[in-house]
């Protein structure tokens, strides 16, 4: 999560100076609901406002946040919107503003029939102390014993502090005692104040002598900041992301309703709606929204040859499509026209998009290849072997199980727990990411949410893995690209 902070200026078209106001409205994870956010100062008598009460938002790189901002005139100070002039809105992702050049997005306004509304700007920037690290020394001192035999294995928990007041464990266990400090007296260092007495409140409440169960001392702090995810895609950082779909036989023929292929009229295939929900929010970081796709384990025409990279749109020359809606058409178009077969090869796909990675390893780029599939993987040693040359490269691979299959195979790849390794050589980096879309079916039918929920899960290691590769190789953010923009003049 980063904090970040989005600052409108609009360029309203109007006959007359109005006094201008803007309201942010905001769209909770996978519902229609507008919620409002907050609003800006009104600035009067003026058709250009340069407003200086700036929005602070959480941002989630893993969701897709829409945002809604709507245009007012103020008359009165009412605070009921009917009676101001409404100037027009506008919609956009939060991902948009952070991924456009410069974090700077123009939007025009409309709202109005017939009417043209003017121009709303966005500008976004993280707040500093998104960048702030934390490391920590504690010894602890006559603890209570556990154990009837032996020494206790104690261990420290840490919890965040929410602005309800409440608090949010970090790491789950199953603890005995707690201390309470703040982040200002843990930057003060080792001192009499940073002795923390260690209290179990069953036995406080029990024993009338009770004083405490030991102690917790810290030994080192130190505060360091480091570059992050948002600090890359304003320095112009693009996420590649490419597309490759399994047309292996087992998925069914998919004339027929029981495939996982099925093109139904009413509702779209499991394949189509996994790649709308992580395309969707991926494609806000690619500037040309072009996006290489391909699919393996199918005979193509004319002489039924099998192919484990093809290109879905039949161009082996310029395998990209328009947008997330031109990967959906050409996978459509592909249905039509291959036979599905077999084998399940993951490596030549793998491998292809690591050349494409090999040749741009600067930090302007990294690829993030979405597989979906339906079964077991047939060449396991050369899809590790793949994964391991891949670690070293500016690259993600998310991999989306569809069906009723056993993924085993798929979660020895997700390497959270053991680094993939082949022939001796271990992974340098984990780049994979495993989830079953089973998981996420939705019984009561609200597929919006089950998909939103998909792509945050998918999506949420990806900002580490690209900065895991950038710290490794030393890659620092570019300077924030200046983002220019024609000037405007308008008629009335």
């Amino acid at each position: 999560m980063y904090f970040s902070i989005v600052s409108p200026y609009a360029l309203v078209v109007s006959r007359f100076l109005s006094n201008l106001m803007v309201v942010l409205y905001v769209q909770g994870l996978g519902t229609k609901e507008w919620r409002e956010f907050g609003r800006t100062e009104v600035i009067d008598n003026t058709l250009n406002p340069d407003f200086v009460r700036k929005f602070v938002l959480d941002f989630f790189f893993e969701e897709k946040q829409n945002l809604r901002f709507d245009v007012y005139n103020v008359d009165t100070k009412s605070s009921n919107f009917s009676k101001h002039d409404f100037l027009g809105q506008t919609f956009c992702t939060l991902g948009e503003i952070i991924g456009s050049l410069g974090s700077r997005l123009d939007r025009m306004l409309s709202g109005i029939p017939g009417k043209k509304c003017g121009t709303i700007i966005f500008a976004a920037e993280e707040l500093s102390n998104c960048r702030d690290i934390a490391t920590m020394q504690f010894c602890a001192n006559k603890l209570d014993k556990k154990d009837f035999f032996g020494k206790s294995d104690p261990f420290l928990v840490f919890y965040r502090s929410n602005e309800d007041g409440t608090f949010t464990i970090l790491t789950m266990c199953h603890h005995s005692g707690h201390f309470t400090t703040s982040y200002r007296e843990l930057s003060r260092g080792q001192n009499q104040f940073n002795v923390y007495e260690v209290l179990n409140p069953k036995k406080k409440g029990k024993k009338k002598k009770y004083i405490n169960s030991g102690t917790v001392t810290l030994l080192s702090f130190k505060a360091e900041s480091e570059y992050t995810f948002v600090d890359f895609i304003r320095g112009g950082t693009q996420l590649n992301f490419t597309v490759a779909i399994d047309f292996t036989a087992s998925n069914g023929n998919p004339s027929q309703p029981t495939s996982l292929h099925y093109m139904s009229p009413y509702q779209m295939n499991m394949y189509a709606m996994a790649l709308k929900a992580v395309g969707e929010i991926i494609q806000d970081y690619d500037s040309d929204k072009l996006f290489p796709a391909y699919g393996f384990g199918a005979k193509l025409p004319p002489d039924g040859k099998i192919s484990h990279a093809f290109p879905l749109n039949s161009n082996p020359e310029n395998p990209n499509c328009m947008g997330i809606d031109g990967v959906l058409e050409a996978y459509f178009q592909s249905l039509r026209m291959v036979q599905l077969y077999g084998p399940t090869n993951f490596a030549p796909v793998i491998s292809q998009v690591a050349r494409c990675a090999a040749e741009v390893t600067d930090g302007s780029q990294y690829f993030v290849l979405l597989m979906i599939t339906d079964g077991v993987i047939s060449d396991m040693i050369q899809t590790k072997e793949s994964v391991v040359n891949a670690s070293s490269l500016p690259m993600s691979i998310i991999i989306v199980g569809v069906g009723p299959a056993e993924f085993d195979a798929m979660e020895e790849l997700d390497g959270d727990n053991v680094r993939v390794s082949s022939r001796g050589r271990v992974a340098e980096r984990d780049i994979v990411q495993f989830v079953p879309f089973r998981d996420y079916i939705d019984r009561s039918g609200n597929q919006v949410l089950s998909m939103a929920r998909l792509a945050k899960d998918v999506l949420a290691e990806i900002p580490e893995q690209l900065l895991s590769f950038m710290k490794s190789r030393g890659i620092e953010p570019r300077p924030l690209v200046p983002a220019t923009s024609d000037s405007a003049s308008v008629s009335t």
